[in-house]
């Protein structure tokens, strides 16, 4: 640095005294420039170095951090933060801090506690956790031969804990499995959990499927998150396959909106004779985000339930697998095994339970977020209980819910609606709503959509929260987003509400109310009483108007003028609503649900719009009953509380009123009168 500023220096005073001429004044003056330039230079030199040594620095600091965290860890991206990477714990940690088993009558406050700045002392129970035994080996899983076998090289059995398969042709390593046997609550050996396959090992997996006499593999992760390979799909989608020496049929499959099931018949091809054919389950929960866990634990629970109910008694281990088989799958295991603790002896304990089952398998539960979810469900699980009923036993449910018993066993109407009713408002999380440039698009002024699920529209050039509109993507009974929860149009917004019809290509408009009822404007009419009407780039005419027994139905074109591009839209108006209250029956809101199923067949299944004035009450009912009837013709069950408990976690306010809670009950019994064929519910 020094001879830069010596030559510059330099070359200066040459060039002032070279010049004969030059008077004092002149390098006076000259003297002046002089030093700004070499201040300026000096700087800018500084600042170089500066940048060159923070960057080397940063670098460094970079290549720490790769080697110090596995970059194949699963699960390794917070909520928050994508660039937050979750270190694994070390073996050899040791912490003396324990944790109390926690009463279950404790257990909403200690939740309350642990989840305070920003979930802190969860965190810290968490790290207290051992990371696994202190004398588990690996010596088999890091054999040359079983190396590749192993989906991330630091997430292996314990040699005393693996699942051993049987050898193949004399061949010691045909036996190795990146999978471990691990407890149940009481039972040993309840599960195994495993990595998911990768496509060398498939053959592996169905074999031991095969010969540990599994009837349930429970699956939490999809094949791909964030364009990452999480694990190979080891099943055929139709007909059959052969893994090895392992036949794998599929008999049957059905989607639903958290999980998918999958049946396969399943058979031992050995050289000297077929074994006999077997049924196993397959449960995959679709459900978990790609990153974090899920936003709420009902459909976990509800998951948790189905895997208890499909696994045979006497059959082998459950086998459990995510990815590397120890985050969510860890998590899994955990809140079955508490939730039996939780009616055994009315306690839990998360903390005793993990340091346990990681002397199975190292690492269960694999960071702080899965840790807190499990107490979060055991918390939902303990406020809520198990509210589903096989619709068999409805009309004693529903004689109990209207006779409500003497004070310690209340179980009336109002005290179920009541816990619906105590559910917090995410106010926090209805921040765009409530951008003063988009109150004024609000009917009502408590009903907001949540920021995580509203609907967007494109944004118009140059205009600025353009893509706001008051509406909710909600889910189905065997789709996500099937529903898009409104209020009913007002005149300014009604551009707005044929463009979201547009760009989210619906073909199902349903309106449960009235354009005025008690002299109040419920709803803009936005669509013509004949011909055609303009709003902005949309043309909507009217094709059909036909008058059923209880609703209207529309027929109408809607055309997109820019592209002039048409499409069909049919426009269900229910008149059954009455003003105060609710529908006197049933049956009409039977018949609407089915002649709006009937369209979606037809039309391809895009999100069906719903509304009523502010779309939350007669909306959130309409929505409630849809997925409610659909899962009793599918399974003969049926649960009224956590379906309207899920609707107000996407939408406040849905399902207003006791009355329509009452509603939804009444419906369904209407429903099972109306077909009384019970072959149909079971």
């Amino acid at each position: 640095m020094v001879p830069l500023v010596f030559l510059v220096v330099a070359t200066t005073t040459s060039n002032s005294t070279s010049n004969g001429n030059q008077t004092k004044e002149d390098v006076t003056s000259s003297n002046h420039h002089i030093l700004p330039t070499v201040l300026v230079v000096l700087l800018l030199l500084i600042i170089i170095a500066l940048l060159v040594w923070y960057f080397l620095r940063l670098k460094n600091q970079r290549k720490v951090v790769v080697t110090a965290v596995d970059k194949k860890v699963p699960n390794g991206i917070s909520e928050e933060q994508e660039q937050q990477t979750v270190v694994l714990l070390p073996r050899s940690q040791s912490s003396s801090k324990t944790y109390a088993p926690i009463p279950v009558e404790q257990l909403e406050e200690e939740y309350r506690l642990r989840s305070a700045d920003d979930g802190k002392l969860f965190r810290e129970e968490y790290i207290s956790l051992p990371a696994g035994s202190a004398q588990g080996t690996y010596e088999e899983a890091n054999k040359n031969e079983n190396k590749e076998k192993n989906r991330y090289p630091n997430i292996l059995p314990y040699d005393n804990s693996r699942v051993v398969l049987t050898q193949l042709d004399g061949n010691p390593c045909s036996d190795y499995v990146n999978a471990s046997f691990v407890d149940g609550y009481t039972e040993k050996n309840k599960f195994i959990a495993a990595q998911g396959p990768k496509e060398d090992t498939v053959a592996d997996f169905w074999r031991m499927v095969w010969e540990q006499k599994v009837a349930t593999v429970v699956m939490l992760t999809n094949l791909k998150e964030r364009k990452e390979d999480k694990c190979y799909q080891y099943w055929p989608d139709q007909g059959c396959w052969t893994y090895g020496n392992v036949r794998v049929a599929v008999e049957d499959f059905t989607v639903l909106v958290d999980y998918t099931i999958r049946k396969f018949c399943v058979q031992y091809q050995a050289s000297e004779a077929a074994k006999t054919p077997r049924l196993v389950t397959q449960l995959h929960f679709t459900s978990w985000p790609d990153f974090g866990v899920p936003f709420s634990p009902i459909g976990m629970l509800k998951f948790l339930k189905k895997v208890k109910a499909v696994n045979p008694l006497f059959s082998g281990p459950i086998v459990v697998h995510c990815s590397a088989g120890v985050g969510r799958t860890g998590t899994f295991i955990v809140i079955d095994a508490m939730i039996d603790m939780m009616h055994a002896e009315q306690k839990v304990d998360v903390f005793g339970f993990v340091s346990r089952i990681r002397e199975q398998r190292s690492q269960l539960i694999q960071t702080d977020m899965q840790y807190s979810f499990v107490y979060q469900a055991l918390l939902e699980y303990y406020l809520y209980g198990d509210t589903e009923l096989d619709v068999s036993t409805l009309e004693g449910h529903l004689h109990k819910l209207h006779n409500t018993f003497a004070d310690g066993d209340r179980v009336g109407l109002e005290e179920e609606f009541k816990k619906l009713t105590n559910m917090r408002i995410m106010k926090e999380n209805m921040r765009t709503g409530n951008l003063p440039a988009n109150m004024k698009k609000n009917r009502v002024l408590q009903i907001i959509p949540y920021d995580f699920n509203r609907v967007i529209l494109s944004m118009r050039r140059g205009q600025e929260f353009t893509d706001y509109i008051n509406a909710s993507f909600i889910d189905g009974y065997r789709q996500k987003d099937y529903f898009i929860a409104t209020q009913g149009p007002l005149s300014h917004t009604v551009e707005d509400f044929w463009r979201m019809v547009w760009e989210w290509k619906c073909h199902s408009i349903v309106m449960l109310t009235e354009l005025q009822e008690r002299e109040q404007d419920k709803c803009f009419q936005y669509w013509p009483t004949d011909d055609s009407v303009t709003y902005g780039n949309y043309i909507v005419e009217l094709k059909g108007d036909t008058l059923c027994e209880t609703f209207s139905l529309r027929d109408l074109v809607l055309t997109f003028v820019p592209e002039k591009q048409t499409r069909t839209i049919r426009h269900f108006h229910f008149h059954g609503w009455p003003e105060v209250g609710i529908p006197a029956e049933g049956k009409g809101m039977i018949d609407i649900i089915a002649s709006v199923q009937k369209q979606q067949q037809q039309s391809g299944n895009h999100p069906i719009v719903v509304h009523c004035s502010a779309g939350a009450g007669r909306t959130g009912t309409f929505i409630a009953l849809s997925n409610i009837l659909e899962r009793v013709k599918a399974e003969g069950l049926m649960d009224v509380f956590q379906t309207v408990k899920s609707l107000r976690m996407q939408r406040p306010h849905m399902v207003q009123t006791v009355e329509q809670y009452d509603f939804c009950y009444r419906v369904v019994q209407d429903f099972i009168d109306i077909f009384s064929d019970y072959a149909n519910f079971k």
